[in-house]
C-alpha cells in the first residue's frame, strides 16, 4: 500500500520520483496541458483542523487530474469519537480510492493507515508536515536549482514543519541550520534519526549563525493552531526575519514561509513582500507537489 505518511519512511529514490513527477505536472500545466490520469478516482479529505491551503490545493489538484473529492470536516464525522478510527478506515476504504487526514495526533494517522485498504496521506499532524516539505523542496529547486548541498536556514519555532525539514535534509541531501530558542527546539527523536542517517543538520540558538551565507531562509508562525501564546512571543522575538537578518544570507538568497504569516511577528513586510520572497510560488507548489503524491499513491 502506497501510504504517504512521513518523509523518513519513504526511500530517497521514491521521494525524488514523486517530486520530479509533481514538477513535470507543474510544467505541463504552465504549457496548458493537463493529464486526467485519476479520472474515476475519489479522494476523501478529513479535517480535524481548519485549513485553507491544504484543502484548496488538494481539491483543485485532484480535479485537475480528473478525479473527485469528498470533504469531511470534523463536525460532520464520527472519526475517533462516535466511531473507532479503525472502523472509519474500513468504511471509507469501501467508498473512496485514497484518504487525506489533517489531524493533531500522529497516532490517529498511523491507526487510520494501519486499518485502511486504500492509500492514506498525511495532510499535517502536530509532529510533521511532509506535503509542505515536498512543496518547499520544489520551490527551492525552482528558484535555485538542485537542492543537494545548498544551505537552508530555519529560524523560529521548532515545530512540525521544522521537523519535516530535518527529515527532508536527510532524504534530499541539503545542509540545514536550525535556530530555535531552548524552550522550542525541534523533536529530538527526529533529529537523532536524521543525524544517524548522515544528514548535515546543525542546531543553534543564534539566528545570525544559522542564516550566515544561507541559500534559503525559512520561518513559520509563532503561534500555531494547537499552541498557547504564553511566553512564545517573548522567546521568539530574537528569531524574527528582518531585512538585516536576510542581509547575512547570500546576496541572492530566497525567503520562504508556509503561511499563514503573522506580519510583524515572525517576519516583517519588507521581507515577505521584498526581493527575497518566493512565498507565493511556495504556496502554489503545494498543489503541484501534492499532485505528484496523488499520482504516486494512486498510480
Amino acid at each position: 500500500m502506497k501510504h504517504f505518511l512521513d518523509l523518513d519512511v519513504i526511500d530517497k529514490e521514491t521521494l525524488r520520483q514523486i517530486l520530479n513527477l509533481g514538477t513535470s505536472l507543474r510544467q505541463d500545466l504552465m504549457k496548458g496541458k493537463q493529464t486526467k490520469s485519476l479520472a474515476g478516482k475519489t479522494l476523501a479529505m478529513m479535517f480535524e483542523k481548519p485549513s485553507t491551503r491544504t484543502r484548496v490545493s488538494f481539491e483543485v489538484g485532484m480535479r485537475q487530474l480528473g478525479g473527485e473529492v469528498v470533504v469531511l470536516p470534523q463536525s460532520e464525522t464520527q472519526f475517533g469519537h462516535g466511531e473507532s478510527i479503525a472502523d472509519t478506515a474500513r468504511v471509507l476504504s469501501r467508498f473512496v480510492d485514497a484518504i487525506m487526514l489533517r489531524t493533531d495526533d500522529p497516532a490517529k494517522l498511523a491507526e487510520l493507515a494501519h486499518h485502511a485498504t486504500v492509500p492514506v496521506i498525511n495532510g499535517l499532524t502536530d509532529l510533521t508536515h511532509p506535503c509542505q516539505l515536498m512543496a518547499d523542496v520544489m520551490t527551492i529547486e525552482q528558484h535555485r536549482g538542485p537542492i543537494a548541498d545548498q544551505v537552508v536556514a530555519w529560524t523560529g519555532d521548532g515545530n512540525n514543519v521544522s521537523n519535516s525539514f530535518i527529515q527532508a535534509a536527510a532524504q534530499f541531501g541539503f545542509k540545514l541550520r536550525l535556530a530555535c530558542p531552548d524552550s522550542l527546539m525541534p523533536e529530538r527523536t527526529i533529529l537523532k534519526w536524521a543525524l544517524e542517517a548522515g544528514a548535515d543538520v546543525q542546531v543553534t540558538d543564534d539566528p545570525t549563525e544559522a542564516v550566515d551565507q544561507a541559500d534559503c531562509v525559512v520561518t513559520d508562525t509563532w503561534v500555531s493552531m494547537h499552541d498557547e501564546a504564553d511566553g512564545r512571543v517573548e522567546a521568539l522575538t530574537p528569531y524574527r526575519v528582518t531585512p538585516d537578518l536576510m542581509n547575512l544570507a547570500k546576496s541572492d538568497a530566497i525567503f520562504m514561509h508556509c503561511l499563514p504569516a503573522h506580519r510583524g511577528d515572525e517576519v516583517l513586510d519588507d521581507v515577505i513582500d521584498g526581493r527575497w520572497s518566493v512565498v507565493w510560488d511556495e504556496a502554489e507548489n503545494r498543489m503541484h507537489a501534492q499532485k505528484g503524491i496523488l499520482m504516486w499513491c494512486l498510480g
